[in-house]
């Protein structure tokens, strides 16, 4: 039984690098904007953009057959897949957490996960009236 080919693979490993690279890049430059920032802005961000991304496109393909299975593969998995960071997320609110800092740990879960779940009813909204 075959899971998966050599071009699913590369799809959804080059989309990963472009994802992890634009993470790196845009949650860098919001460091660099806001080094005073009392939280970590980096990653709320990236995550809350990615949400609205997928959001957005899950709308489009609810309504629309716009994109075949290699080119969802290479979006949903790949380069939101790499662009998203809720595994440093959850290591950033670890770390808040075990520096004593729990009104900031929990501020951190709360904002993330209510702006992650508006942004991705708001992108599928987007999407599917488009």
């Amino acid at each position: 039984m075959k899971l998966f080919g050599m071009r699913e693979l590369l799809l959804v490993g080059t989309g990963g690098f472009i994802g992890s690279v634009g993470r790196y890049i845009l949650s860098g430059l919001s460091y660099r904007l806001l080094p005073a920032a009392v939280m970590p802005v980096g990653t709320m961000l990236v995550n809350v953009l990615g949400c609205g991304v997928i959001g957005f496109l899950g709308g489009m393909m609810d309504t629309r057959q716009l994109m075949g299975s290699g080119m969802r593969l290479f979006l949903f998995l790949g380069v939101l897949g790499g662009f998203t960071t809720f595994s440093t997320f959850g290591y950033e609110t670890l770390a808040l957490a075990r520096d004593g800092d729990h009104l900031r740990a929990g501020s951190n879960v709360l904002l993330t996960v209510v702006l992650c779940l508006v942004a991705v009813w708001l992108g599928h909204g987007l999407g599917a009236s488009r």
